[in-house]
């Protein structure tokens, strides 16, 4: 009896590639979930899921990113030192006026894992506010990750 066995990826077969996404009018939840799959190669065929399989992300006009609702006024970002009382609160609104940056990293970060791993993907995606970034050595390949 021959059985069919399940495609592994070995460290030569994985080629991360750069992407760049402009942020400008996407919805955050949208956009988040398609970089959270680049970032984890989830949608690439050789997704393996013990390997960091995923590519590189790149997003720029992150302070052009859109917020459905009342989120803006009613969601809240928390930071807390380990100190007693130290817990710091954060509306959505302030935070995209002063670092729309830390928005689109703390939604990608609650999409990917929880380990190691997750820690590492994350690592692979650079946010910037406006149009210009520091990777064109890279050569990022544009469109690929757009949300309509």
């Amino acid at each position: 009896m021959k059985r069919n066995k399940s495609y592994m990826a070995k460290p030569s077969d994985i080629a991360p590639q750069w992407h760049l996404v402009d942020a400008t009018g996407q919805t955050l939840g949208r956009l988040a979930t398609r970089i959270s799959r680049a970032l984890q190669g989830k949608d690439k065929p050789t997704y393996t899921p013990h390997m960091l399989t995923g590519d590189y992300v790149i997003v720029v006009n992150a302070g052009k990113v859109r917020v459905t609702g009342r989120k803006p006024t009613q969601k809240v970002y928390y930071k807390h030192s380990g100190y007693v009382g130290n817990l710091k609160t954060y509306l959505m609104k302030d935070m995209l006026e002063t670092n729309p940056e830390r928005v689109i990293q703390l939604a990608v970060k609650g999409m990917l894992p929880k380990t190691s791993r997750g820690r590492e993907m994350l690592g692979r995606l650079r946010v910037y506010k406006g149009e210009s970034h520091p990777h064109e050595a890279q050569q990022p390949v544009e469109g690929k990750l757009v949300v309509t």
